[in-house]
This record gives structure tokens, sequence and C-alpha cells, in this order.
């Protein structure tokens, strides 16, 4: 039987093992047919559209990081990276495949499968979702929102080493239900740049690499004895993480207005530049719903990697005051 894991509330069956998704739990049905190493023979060589999103950042040799365009009439989604992925999404977001080449390597294929594709896909299925981590904290997932490089994954790092379940990083899906926000659970694992994993693991330099192609590193949580939230839970609260300050021993936080809020969440959404005018319209009704029933906080973090743990204490105590009241 082909392996099947349950992902940010789908069920993901796939043509060979990911060991970056051992571990799982197996979903209750199959929403997403995953192959790797080939793709469909109706749009191999079907006729495309031009490209209608390429990414303005290029590599050394002037090819973009990433482009996408429509096949075989719109049925499908070429994907196309520029470290030597492929891929083809079914447009109902039913079905992925992925090719590579050069010195990628299955592995390789995979992290792209799971990463930017399966947002992608989650777009594509109506299912909101943002650039963020989220962790467990009484029984809530708190969600921490920022710009590459805001220290979200660090922090949920901390968030972990201080025994909170994490739900989520990077890829952050939200389920609405009755009038509420639930977060689901994505992958058991956290990337890391070094110079985090350093600050936050004492064996980091045995973390493996997310891919050959990138620096970040993989912290599996259950390897390291952290713990992973394998239930969704409801949203309790949405932290903002600012640009990082100096000098400071105590992190302030502050209220988000709702519609500040939503523009920012807005804009660390999943694929925002090339998802189409329908689904983004979508989302936004979503993320409106969202900035009014839920608090939106913002908090600047020092740019001392030690003061992590810190930042999250003060973070659980921020929410428990406004969950209080």
């Amino acid at each position: 039987m082909a392996p099947s894991y349950a992902v940010c509330g789908l069920g993901l069956q796939c043509n060979v093992a990911l060991p970056a998704l051992s571990g799982l739990p197996p979903p209750a049905r199959v929403d997403v047919r995953v192959t790797l190493g080939a793709l469909p023979a109706d749009a191999a060589d079907a006729g495309e559209t031009p490209d209608y999103f390429v990414d303005e950042d290029v590599d050394q040799h002037g090819v973009p990081f990433m482009s996408v365009s429509r096949v075989a009439g719109g049925r499908y989604y070429r994907v196309a990276y520029g470290e030597g992925v492929t891929a083809i999404v079914d447009a109902r977001g039913a079905a992925v495949w992925a090719t590579w080449s050069g010195a990628m390597t299955v592995d390789d294929a995979a992290s792209y499968v799971t990463g930017s594709l399966l947002g992608f896909v989650l777009r594509l299925r109506g299912v909101a979702c943002m650039h963020g981590s989220a962790i467990a904290v009484g029984g809530k997932a708190i969600a921490l929102v920022g710009p590459s490089g805001s220290g979200k994954s660090s922090t949920a790092a901390g968030f972990a080493r201080l025994g909170h379940g994490v739900l989520t990083d990077d890829i952050l899906a939200l389920r609405e239900s009755a009038g509420v926000f639930c977060v689901e659970p994505a992958l058991p694992r956290v990337h890391l740049w070094p110079q985090s994993a350093q600050a936050m693991v004492a064996s980091w330099e045995s973390l493996p690499r997310v891919s050959g192609q990138w620096e970040k590193l993989r912290l599996d949580l259950a390897h390291h004895g952290f713990l992973f939230q394998r239930d969704a839970l409801p949203l309790g609260a949405v932290y903002f993480l600012a640009e990082r300050s100096t000098g400071m021993s105590d992190p302030p936080i502050e209220d988000v207005h709702p519609t500040r809020a939503l523009i920012e969440l807005v804009s660390d959404s999943h694929a925002t530049e090339y998802v189409e005018r329908a689904q983004r319209a979508q989302e936004f009704d979503v993320l409106a719903r969202l900035v009014e029933r839920v608090p939106c906080r913002r908090v600047t973090p020092s740019d001392d990697l030690g003061r992590i743990p810190g930042l999250c204490r003060a973070i659980v105590r921020d929410y428990e005051r406004i969950a209080a009241r």
C-alpha cells in the first residue's frame, strides 16, 4: 500500500515513502496524490500559456528561482524551480507530480512538495494558508507571523525547548468552523539557519540540511525530545514579530489594530503572488473575520538569540493576560 500521511488537515498519499513525514498519523481519507519521479502524460508535453508569474530574484545564471504557468488548457499548473525541480499541480489541488535534474535528489524534491507546493495546494483547495509558525499554549494555538528573517522558526524552537508542542513551522493552515479558527498540525520539524540552530540545540552540527541546495537545517522534534502537537487547536492569538532590536531585556508587546493586522496577514499568505483572483478574495474574507475575532499583538524581539527563551515566556505571560480577559 502506498504510504500516506495526515498533513495540514489533508491526507497525502505518495508513491514513495517520505522520511520527512515519518511518524505522522495516517489520514482518514486521501485528498492529494503525490507522484515523485514522473509527470502526467497529458501535461508533460502540453502547450502552456505564457508564464503568469516569474520570480524577480534570479540565480547566478539569470534563471528565476521560480516560475509558474498554466498548461493543458488550465487543467494544471507547471511550477519550475531554478534549482532543478519541476512540478505539475492539478488545478483542483488533488494531485502533484515532481521531477528533478542535476544534483537534486528525491529527498530534495520532497522538500519542495512538503514546502511551497503544499502551500499552493492548500490555497487551490480554499484553505487560508500563511507563512508562520504555531505552538501550543494552554490548549490553544499561538501563531507567530512575520516577514522572512523575523525569527518565526527560531522562536518556535525556543517554545519547544520550554516544553510547548509545535504545530507547524512555515506553513500555517487555518480551518474555520462555526466561527472558530483552528490551526492544523503540519510537519514534526523546524527549519533553522545554522546560527539559530547553534543557539537552540547543543548538537546542532549533527542536524541535516533541509535540502542539499539550502543552508537551513532540519530539527526533527521527536529525535531531540521536543513535542509535536498532533491535533488541531483553536487559534488563541496572533503575534506579529517586529524587526529585531538591540539592547532590550524585556520585549515590548502591543495591540495591532484589526485593519493593520489584516494587511500584514494578507501579505504573509502562501503563494500570494500567483494564486487566482477568486482564491485571493476568498482568503481575504476569511482573514477579515479572523482579525475581528482573534487578538492580534506585536512583539519586538531582541537580536540576541540567547534571549529567545525570555521572549517566549513574555509571549506566554501576555497571552495568559489577554485570555483571562
